[in-house]
Protein backbone atom coordinates (compact mmCIF):
# COMPACT_ATOMS: atom_id res chain seq x y z
CA UNK A 1 0.00 0.00 0.00
CA UNK A 2 1.24 3.67 -0.65
CA UNK A 3 1.20 5.15 2.59
CA UNK A 4 1.94 8.46 1.71
CA UNK A 5 -0.94 8.45 -0.97
CA UNK A 6 -3.27 6.61 1.43
CA UNK A 7 -2.98 9.20 4.36
CA UNK A 8 -5.98 10.88 4.40
CA UNK A 9 -8.05 8.11 3.03
CA UNK A 10 -6.87 6.30 6.26
CA UNK A 11 -7.49 9.03 8.70
CA UNK A 12 -10.82 9.45 7.03
CA UNK A 13 -11.92 5.99 8.32
CA UNK A 14 -12.56 7.47 11.52
CA UNK A 15 -15.60 9.70 9.74
CA UNK A 16 -19.40 9.26 9.85
CA UNK A 17 -19.82 5.19 10.55
CA UNK A 18 -17.17 4.40 8.59
CA UNK A 19 -15.02 2.41 10.85
CA UNK A 20 -18.16 -0.10 11.47
CA UNK A 21 -18.41 -0.64 7.90
CA UNK A 22 -14.95 -1.31 8.05
CA UNK A 23 -14.69 -3.75 11.01
CA UNK A 24 -17.28 -5.71 9.26
CA UNK A 25 -15.06 -6.29 6.38
CA UNK A 26 -11.56 -6.68 8.20
CA UNK A 27 -13.94 -9.83 10.16
CA UNK A 28 -14.28 -11.19 7.06
CA UNK A 29 -10.84 -10.98 6.20
CA UNK A 30 -9.24 -12.23 9.76
CA UNK A 31 -12.52 -13.20 11.34
CA UNK A 32 -12.84 -17.11 11.27
CA UNK A 33 -8.78 -17.50 12.15
CA UNK A 34 -9.42 -15.36 15.21
CA UNK A 35 -12.33 -17.08 16.37
CA UNK A 36 -10.43 -20.62 15.65
CA UNK A 37 -7.56 -19.86 17.43
CA UNK A 38 -9.49 -17.87 20.10
CA UNK A 39 -7.33 -15.04 19.87
CA UNK A 40 -7.62 -10.78 19.56
CA UNK A 41 -6.14 -9.28 16.65
CA UNK A 42 -3.61 -8.31 18.97
CA UNK A 43 -2.48 -11.62 20.06
CA UNK A 44 -2.30 -12.46 16.44
CA UNK A 45 -0.05 -9.60 15.51
CA UNK A 46 2.01 -11.19 18.51
CA UNK A 47 2.54 -14.14 16.85
CA UNK A 48 3.31 -13.35 13.19
CA UNK A 49 4.56 -10.27 14.01
CA UNK A 50 3.22 -6.56 13.34
CA UNK A 51 4.19 -5.61 10.30
CA UNK A 52 2.60 -9.18 9.31
CA UNK A 53 -0.20 -7.61 10.61
CA UNK A 54 -0.08 -4.56 9.27
CA UNK A 55 -0.04 -6.29 5.94
CA UNK A 56 -3.14 -7.90 6.94
CA UNK A 57 -4.86 -5.39 7.84
CA UNK A 58 -3.87 -3.51 4.45
CA UNK A 59 -5.50 -6.73 2.47
CA UNK A 60 -9.06 -5.73 4.40
CA UNK A 61 -8.55 -2.13 3.72
CA UNK A 62 -7.47 -2.48 -0.11
CA UNK A 63 -10.70 -4.93 -0.13
CA UNK A 64 -12.99 -2.05 1.33
CA UNK A 65 -12.09 0.41 -0.65
CA UNK A 66 -14.01 -1.05 -3.36
CA UNK A 67 -17.05 -1.95 -1.56
CA UNK A 68 -20.67 -0.73 -2.09
CA UNK A 69 -22.65 -0.57 0.78
CA UNK A 70 -26.79 -0.98 0.85
CA UNK A 71 -27.30 2.62 1.06
CA UNK A 72 -25.48 3.13 -2.25
CA UNK A 73 -22.57 4.77 -0.90
CA UNK A 74 -18.23 4.12 -1.55
CA UNK A 75 -15.94 5.27 1.14
CA UNK A 76 -13.65 6.39 -2.07
CA UNK A 77 -16.03 8.05 -3.60
CA UNK A 78 -17.17 9.87 -0.84
CA UNK A 79 -13.99 10.99 0.61
CA UNK A 80 -12.88 12.68 -2.85
CA UNK A 81 -16.15 14.40 -3.20
CA UNK A 82 -15.36 15.93 0.18
CA UNK A 83 -11.52 15.96 -0.20
CA UNK A 84 -9.70 15.67 -3.62
CA UNK A 85 -9.19 19.52 -3.40
CA UNK A 86 -6.04 18.11 -1.12
CA UNK A 87 -5.16 15.18 -2.70
CA UNK A 88 -4.55 16.38 -5.83
CA UNK A 89 -4.97 14.53 -9.95
CA UNK A 90 -2.22 11.58 -8.61
CA UNK A 91 -3.18 10.54 -5.58
CA UNK A 92 -7.14 10.97 -6.72
CA UNK A 93 -6.41 8.30 -9.28
CA UNK A 94 -4.51 5.89 -7.30
CA UNK A 95 -7.14 5.73 -4.79
CA UNK A 96 -9.63 5.20 -7.85
CA UNK A 97 -7.64 2.72 -9.19
CA UNK A 98 -7.06 0.77 -6.04
CA UNK A 99 -10.96 1.00 -5.25
CA UNK A 100 -10.89 -0.59 -8.87
CA UNK A 101 -9.06 -3.63 -8.55
CA UNK A 102 -9.25 -7.27 -7.09
CA UNK A 103 -6.93 -9.41 -5.38
CA UNK A 104 -6.07 -12.61 -7.28
CA UNK A 105 -2.83 -15.32 -7.27
CA UNK A 106 0.48 -14.37 -9.37
CA UNK A 107 3.33 -16.83 -10.48
CA UNK A 108 6.78 -13.68 -10.24
CA UNK A 109 9.46 -14.56 -12.97
CA UNK A 110 11.96 -12.27 -14.56
CA UNK A 111 12.82 -10.42 -11.18
CA UNK A 112 14.91 -7.71 -11.67
CA UNK A 113 15.48 -6.34 -7.76
CA UNK A 114 14.63 -2.87 -6.98
CA UNK A 115 13.42 -2.67 -10.19
CA UNK A 116 10.37 -4.74 -11.96
CA UNK A 117 8.88 -8.70 -12.21
CA UNK A 118 6.77 -10.05 -14.54
CA UNK A 119 3.29 -11.35 -13.07
CA UNK A 120 1.03 -13.67 -14.56
CA UNK A 121 -2.28 -14.28 -13.55
CA UNK A 122 -3.20 -17.91 -12.35
CA UNK A 123 -6.74 -17.39 -12.25
CA UNK A 124 -7.50 -15.46 -15.14
CA UNK A 125 -6.34 -15.51 -18.76
CA UNK A 126 -4.13 -13.33 -19.67
CA UNK A 127 0.30 -12.81 -20.73
CA UNK A 128 2.38 -12.23 -17.82
CA UNK A 129 2.58 -8.23 -17.20
CA UNK A 130 5.60 -5.54 -16.24
CA UNK A 131 4.96 -4.66 -12.98
CA UNK A 132 7.12 -1.87 -11.58
CA UNK A 133 8.44 -2.68 -7.44
CA UNK A 134 11.12 -2.03 -5.75
CA UNK A 135 10.32 -3.48 -2.47
CA UNK A 136 9.10 -7.02 -2.91
CA UNK A 137 11.44 -7.20 -5.73
CA UNK A 138 14.45 -7.90 -3.29
CA UNK A 139 12.71 -10.92 -1.26
CA UNK A 140 11.14 -12.75 -4.19
CA UNK A 141 12.40 -15.52 -5.89
CA UNK A 142 11.72 -16.79 -9.37
CA UNK A 143 7.98 -18.71 -9.86
CA UNK A 144 7.43 -17.41 -6.30
CA UNK A 145 3.45 -17.05 -6.04
CA UNK A 146 1.36 -13.85 -4.37
CA UNK A 147 -1.52 -12.87 -3.47
CA UNK A 148 -2.21 -9.08 -4.60
CA UNK A 149 -3.40 -6.30 -6.55
CA UNK A 150 -2.22 -4.88 -9.81
CA UNK A 151 -2.58 -1.21 -10.01
CA UNK A 152 -2.07 1.48 -12.76
CA UNK A 153 -0.04 4.52 -11.61
CA UNK A 154 1.39 7.00 -13.94
CA UNK A 155 0.99 4.86 -17.07
CA UNK A 156 3.03 2.00 -14.95
CA UNK A 157 1.42 -1.18 -13.04
CA UNK A 158 2.67 -1.43 -10.05
CA UNK A 159 1.77 -3.78 -6.76
CA UNK A 160 -0.58 -2.29 -3.92
CA UNK A 161 0.78 -2.57 -0.08
CA UNK A 162 -1.52 -6.00 0.50
CA UNK A 163 0.82 -8.93 -0.69
CA UNK A 164 0.92 -12.27 0.66
CA UNK A 165 3.48 -14.41 -0.45
CA UNK A 166 1.56 -18.13 -0.97
CA UNK A 167 3.73 -21.29 -0.69
CA UNK A 168 2.70 -24.19 -2.29
CA UNK A 169 1.53 -25.61 0.26
CA UNK A 170 -1.00 -22.20 0.64
CA UNK A 171 -1.74 -22.69 -3.29
CA UNK A 172 -3.22 -26.17 -2.85
CA UNK A 173 -5.47 -24.71 -0.03
CA UNK A 174 -6.54 -21.97 -2.01
CA UNK A 175 -7.27 -24.41 -4.99
CA UNK A 176 -9.35 -26.23 -3.06
CA UNK A 177 -11.28 -23.35 -1.59
CA UNK A 178 -11.84 -21.36 -4.58
CA UNK A 179 -13.26 -25.33 -6.23
CA UNK A 180 -15.68 -25.46 -3.33
CA UNK A 181 -16.52 -22.31 -3.65
CA UNK A 182 -17.29 -22.18 -6.90
CA UNK A 183 -19.52 -25.09 -6.42
CA UNK A 184 -16.72 -27.00 -9.68
CA UNK A 185 -15.10 -30.81 -10.00
CA UNK A 186 -11.68 -31.03 -9.65
CA UNK A 187 -10.45 -31.36 -13.07
CA UNK A 188 -6.72 -31.42 -14.48
CA UNK A 189 -6.22 -27.73 -14.40
CA UNK A 190 -4.81 -26.90 -10.95
CA UNK A 191 -6.98 -23.79 -10.40
CA UNK A 192 -10.39 -22.69 -11.83
CA UNK A 193 -10.94 -20.37 -14.12
CA UNK A 194 -12.20 -17.10 -12.31
CA UNK A 195 -13.89 -14.17 -13.43
CA UNK A 196 -12.76 -10.12 -12.31
CA UNK A 197 -16.31 -9.58 -10.49
CA UNK A 198 -16.14 -13.59 -8.93
CA UNK A 199 -12.51 -12.41 -7.60
CA UNK A 200 -13.91 -9.10 -5.97
CA UNK A 201 -16.59 -11.41 -4.18
CA UNK A 202 -13.76 -14.00 -2.83
CA UNK A 203 -11.05 -11.21 -1.46
CA UNK A 204 -11.45 -12.17 2.40
CA UNK A 205 -10.74 -16.25 0.36
CA UNK A 206 -7.25 -14.90 -0.22
CA UNK A 207 -6.17 -13.68 3.43
CA UNK A 208 -7.82 -16.50 5.27
CA UNK A 209 -6.95 -19.06 3.05
CA UNK A 210 -2.98 -17.40 3.72
CA UNK A 211 -3.60 -16.65 7.55
CA UNK A 212 -4.97 -20.50 8.39
CA UNK A 213 -1.72 -22.07 6.44
CA UNK A 214 0.64 -19.84 7.98
CA UNK A 215 -0.94 -20.36 11.50
CA UNK A 216 -0.82 -23.97 11.36
CA UNK A 217 2.51 -24.23 9.70
CA UNK A 218 4.01 -22.08 13.03
CA UNK A 219 2.23 -24.82 14.87
CA UNK A 220 3.68 -27.52 13.17
CA UNK A 221 7.08 -26.01 13.42
CA UNK A 222 6.91 -25.46 17.06
CA UNK A 223 5.56 -28.93 18.16
CA UNK A 224 8.02 -31.00 15.03
CA UNK A 225 6.77 -33.97 13.98
CA UNK A 226 6.96 -37.52 15.64
CA UNK A 227 10.43 -39.08 14.61
CA UNK A 228 10.95 -43.19 14.69
CA UNK A 229 12.99 -45.47 13.52
CA UNK A 230 11.81 -48.23 11.43
CA UNK A 231 11.15 -50.45 14.17
CA UNK A 232 8.41 -47.64 15.97
CA UNK A 233 10.90 -46.79 18.30
CA UNK A 234 11.74 -43.29 18.96
CA UNK A 235 14.32 -41.78 17.40
CA UNK A 236 17.32 -41.01 19.64
CA UNK A 237 20.72 -40.62 18.45
CA UNK A 238 22.84 -43.30 20.75
CA UNK A 239 26.81 -43.46 20.13
CA UNK A 240 28.24 -46.27 22.35
CA UNK A 241 32.15 -46.22 22.94
CA UNK A 242 33.73 -49.34 23.97
CA UNK A 243 37.02 -49.11 25.12
CA UNK A 244 40.00 -51.85 24.08
CA UNK A 245 41.05 -53.81 27.16
CA UNK A 246 44.36 -53.45 27.67
CA UNK A 247 46.81 -55.47 25.61
CA UNK A 248 43.66 -56.45 22.58
CA UNK A 249 44.68 -55.67 19.53
CA UNK A 250 42.37 -54.39 16.51
CA UNK A 251 42.97 -57.08 14.49
CA UNK A 252 41.98 -59.40 17.48
CA UNK A 253 38.20 -57.53 17.97
CA UNK A 254 38.09 -57.04 14.01
CA UNK A 255 37.97 -60.72 13.88
CA UNK A 256 35.41 -61.38 16.41
CA UNK A 257 32.77 -59.20 14.79
CA UNK A 258 33.79 -60.81 11.53
CA UNK A 259 32.28 -63.76 13.23
CA UNK A 260 29.00 -62.19 14.69
CA UNK A 261 26.01 -63.34 12.11
CA UNK A 262 24.33 -59.92 12.65
CA UNK A 263 27.18 -57.95 11.24
CA UNK A 264 28.41 -57.44 7.55
CA UNK A 265 31.98 -56.31 7.39
CA UNK A 266 32.33 -53.03 4.64
CA UNK A 267 36.26 -53.65 5.59
CA UNK A 268 38.24 -54.49 8.61
CA UNK A 269 37.11 -51.29 10.55
CA UNK A 270 33.79 -50.81 9.87
CA UNK A 271 30.94 -53.03 9.71
CA UNK A 272 26.67 -52.78 9.21
CA UNK A 273 24.48 -54.03 12.16
CA UNK A 274 21.63 -56.06 10.16
CA UNK A 275 17.91 -56.89 10.98
CA UNK A 276 17.21 -60.63 10.53
CA UNK A 277 15.19 -61.49 7.78
CA UNK A 278 12.53 -62.79 10.05
CA UNK A 279 12.22 -60.74 12.84
CA UNK A 280 9.19 -59.16 13.50
CA UNK A 281 9.44 -55.06 13.97
CA UNK A 282 8.32 -53.44 17.07
CA UNK A 283 4.62 -52.40 17.12
CA UNK A 284 4.26 -48.96 16.02
CA UNK A 285 0.60 -49.00 18.27
CA UNK A 286 -0.31 -45.37 19.37
CA UNK A 287 2.17 -43.68 17.61
CA UNK A 288 0.77 -40.43 15.66
CA UNK A 289 0.11 -41.17 12.38
CA UNK A 290 1.50 -37.99 10.95
CA UNK A 291 5.02 -39.09 12.38
CA UNK A 292 8.30 -39.74 10.07
CA UNK A 293 9.51 -43.06 9.83
CA UNK A 294 13.75 -43.29 9.33
CA UNK A 295 14.93 -46.46 7.94
CA UNK A 296 18.04 -47.22 6.51
CA UNK A 297 18.51 -50.04 3.81
CA UNK A 298 21.52 -51.76 2.36
CA UNK A 299 21.38 -52.13 -1.48
CA UNK A 300 19.99 -55.57 -1.44
CA UNK A 301 17.16 -54.26 0.96
CA UNK A 302 18.61 -55.87 4.47
CA UNK A 303 17.50 -53.11 6.89
CA UNK A 304 20.55 -51.69 9.14
CA UNK A 305 20.13 -51.31 12.52
CA UNK A 306 23.48 -49.63 13.69
CA UNK A 307 26.67 -49.26 12.45
CA UNK A 308 30.12 -50.39 13.98
CA UNK A 309 33.90 -48.59 13.89
CA UNK A 310 36.81 -49.48 14.82
CA UNK A 311 39.18 -46.72 15.59
CA UNK A 312 42.48 -46.11 17.30
CA UNK A 313 42.01 -47.37 20.76
CA UNK A 314 37.93 -47.33 20.71
CA UNK A 315 35.16 -49.80 19.27
CA UNK A 316 31.99 -47.65 18.16
CA UNK A 317 28.22 -48.27 18.05
CA UNK A 318 25.97 -45.87 16.20
CA UNK A 319 22.48 -46.81 16.57
CA UNK A 320 19.31 -44.67 16.84
CA UNK A 321 16.95 -45.50 19.32
CA UNK A 322 17.52 -46.03 23.19
CA UNK A 323 16.04 -49.80 22.60
CA UNK A 324 18.97 -50.79 19.61
CA UNK A 325 21.54 -49.01 22.14
CA UNK A 326 20.51 -51.97 24.67
CA UNK A 327 20.37 -54.65 22.75
CA UNK A 328 23.84 -53.87 20.99
CA UNK A 329 25.82 -53.45 24.08
CA UNK A 330 24.08 -55.40 26.61
CA UNK A 331 24.22 -59.27 26.99
CA UNK A 332 23.13 -59.55 23.46
CA UNK A 333 25.39 -59.00 20.61
CA UNK A 334 28.60 -57.32 21.45
CA UNK A 335 28.86 -58.19 25.09
CA UNK A 336 28.87 -61.77 24.20
CA UNK A 337 30.78 -62.07 21.54
CA UNK A 338 33.71 -59.87 22.58
CA UNK A 339 33.55 -60.36 26.23
CA UNK A 340 36.77 -58.95 28.43
CA UNK A 341 38.39 -57.53 24.70
CA UNK A 342 36.31 -54.36 25.70
CA UNK A 343 35.87 -52.51 29.32
CA UNK A 344 32.58 -50.81 30.58
CA UNK A 345 31.21 -48.74 27.34
CA UNK A 346 29.88 -45.04 27.72
CA UNK A 347 27.27 -43.48 26.13
CA UNK A 348 26.67 -40.35 24.69
CA UNK A 349 22.73 -39.40 23.65
CA UNK A 350 21.35 -36.85 21.27
CA UNK A 351 17.62 -35.86 20.42
CA UNK A 352 17.55 -35.02 16.40
CA UNK A 353 17.48 -31.29 17.61
CA UNK A 354 20.36 -31.45 19.10
CA UNK A 355 22.03 -33.63 15.97
CA UNK A 356 20.94 -31.12 14.03
CA UNK A 357 22.20 -28.22 16.08
CA UNK A 358 25.62 -29.81 16.00
CA UNK A 359 25.75 -30.72 12.53
CA UNK A 360 25.00 -26.57 11.88
CA UNK A 361 28.22 -25.83 14.48
CA UNK A 362 30.55 -27.40 12.92
CA UNK A 363 30.06 -26.97 9.38
CA UNK A 364 30.36 -23.47 10.63
CA UNK A 365 33.90 -24.52 12.08
CA UNK A 366 35.32 -25.82 8.36
CA UNK A 367 38.65 -24.81 8.18
CA UNK A 368 39.33 -22.10 5.55
CA UNK A 369 41.76 -24.32 3.89
CA UNK A 370 39.06 -27.04 3.38
CA UNK A 371 36.71 -24.75 1.37
CA UNK A 372 35.78 -24.74 -2.01
CA UNK A 373 36.11 -21.72 -3.58
CA UNK A 374 32.30 -20.15 -4.64
CA UNK A 375 32.76 -20.85 -8.22
CA UNK A 376 34.01 -24.00 -8.15
CA UNK A 377 31.32 -25.33 -6.26
CA UNK A 378 28.86 -23.96 -8.19
CA UNK A 379 30.65 -25.80 -11.20
CA UNK A 380 30.38 -28.62 -9.37
CA UNK A 381 27.47 -28.66 -7.98
CA UNK A 382 26.38 -27.35 -11.78
CA UNK A 383 27.38 -30.76 -13.03
CA UNK A 384 26.13 -32.65 -10.27
CA UNK A 385 22.44 -31.46 -11.39
CA UNK A 386 22.61 -31.69 -14.97
CA UNK A 387 23.76 -35.58 -14.91
CA UNK A 388 20.82 -36.08 -12.56
CA UNK A 389 18.29 -34.45 -14.54
CA UNK A 390 19.30 -35.49 -17.81
CA UNK A 391 18.99 -38.84 -16.32
CA UNK A 392 15.21 -37.19 -14.54
CA UNK A 393 13.86 -36.51 -18.85
CA UNK A 394 13.78 -40.45 -19.45
CA UNK A 395 12.27 -41.83 -15.95
CA UNK A 396 8.66 -41.93 -14.57
CA UNK A 397 7.87 -38.59 -12.87
CA UNK A 398 4.88 -39.20 -9.83
CA UNK A 399 4.16 -35.32 -10.52
CA UNK A 400 3.49 -36.12 -14.59
CA UNK A 401 1.65 -39.36 -13.70
CA UNK A 402 4.49 -41.66 -13.75
CA UNK A 403 5.42 -40.75 -17.50
CA UNK A 404 8.62 -39.32 -18.22
CA UNK A 405 9.23 -35.91 -18.99
CA UNK A 406 9.73 -36.75 -22.40
CA UNK A 407 6.69 -38.60 -22.86
CA UNK A 408 4.64 -36.07 -21.23
CA UNK A 409 5.10 -32.97 -23.74
CA UNK A 410 3.77 -34.84 -26.64
CA UNK A 411 0.64 -33.59 -26.12
CA UNK A 412 -0.32 -29.96 -25.20
CA UNK A 413 -1.92 -30.55 -21.59
CA UNK A 414 1.33 -32.77 -20.91
CA UNK A 415 3.48 -29.75 -21.87
CA UNK A 416 1.68 -27.66 -19.30
CA UNK A 417 1.98 -29.93 -16.93
CA UNK A 418 5.78 -30.03 -17.71
CA UNK A 419 6.25 -26.29 -17.40
CA UNK A 420 4.53 -26.34 -13.66
CA UNK A 421 6.77 -29.06 -12.32
CA UNK A 422 9.83 -27.82 -14.15
CA UNK A 423 9.12 -24.69 -12.03
CA UNK A 424 8.54 -26.05 -9.02
CA UNK A 425 11.81 -27.62 -9.55
CA UNK A 426 13.57 -24.41 -9.83
CA UNK A 427 11.45 -22.50 -7.43
CA UNK A 428 12.36 -25.29 -4.54
CA UNK A 429 15.89 -25.10 -5.14
CA UNK A 430 16.14 -21.49 -5.01
CA UNK A 431 14.60 -21.76 -1.75
CA UNK A 432 16.15 -24.54 -0.32
CA UNK A 433 19.77 -22.68 -0.80
CA UNK A 434 18.59 -19.30 -0.42
CA UNK A 435 19.38 -16.55 -3.31
CA UNK A 436 23.22 -16.58 -2.24
CA UNK A 437 23.55 -20.67 -2.70
CA UNK A 438 25.69 -22.47 -5.25
CA UNK A 439 22.30 -24.07 -6.53
CA UNK A 440 20.30 -20.47 -6.48
CA UNK A 441 22.64 -19.62 -9.53
CA UNK A 442 22.49 -23.07 -11.44
CA UNK A 443 20.34 -22.07 -15.05
CA UNK A 444 17.62 -24.92 -16.01
CA UNK A 445 16.78 -23.31 -19.34
CA UNK A 446 18.42 -26.27 -20.88
CA UNK A 447 15.55 -28.56 -19.52
CA UNK A 448 12.66 -26.38 -21.15
CA UNK A 449 15.04 -26.02 -24.56
CA UNK A 450 15.76 -30.18 -24.42
CA UNK A 451 11.51 -30.51 -24.04
CA UNK A 452 10.72 -28.04 -26.38
CA UNK A 453 8.28 -25.67 -24.10
CA UNK A 454 10.74 -22.53 -23.73
CA UNK A 455 8.20 -20.73 -25.21
CA UNK A 456 6.36 -22.07 -21.61
CA UNK A 457 8.85 -20.58 -18.96
CA UNK A 458 7.05 -17.39 -18.72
Amino acid sequence: MAAGELTGLIRYLGQDDWQDCFAEVLGDHIGPALEAGDISFEDLAEMIGPDVAITLWGCAFEDFLGQNWDDGRNFVDVYLKRRSWKEGPRNSAYMRALKASVMSLYEVSDIKPGQSLMARDLLRDGEPVLVHEGTATRTLEQWDRIAARLVPSDGKTILAGGLLAYSRGACEDLAANLYRALRKRRGKAEFPKVDTQTLHELAPMFTLTWLFRTLEDMARQMEGPALFNGDGEDLVFHEVCFPLAKGVTQKTVADVLDGIMALRPENRSFWNWLKEPMSNPVSKAGRDENGRFLRTEMDDGAIVLGTLDLKGRQLRLQVNSKERAERGRGRGMLQAGLGDLVRAPLTQIMTPAQAMEDRGTHGREVSPELQIPPEEEARIIGQMLERHYRQVLDEPVPALGDMTPRQTVQTASGRKKVAIWLKDIENTTVHAQGSGGAMAAYDFGWMWRELGIIRLRK
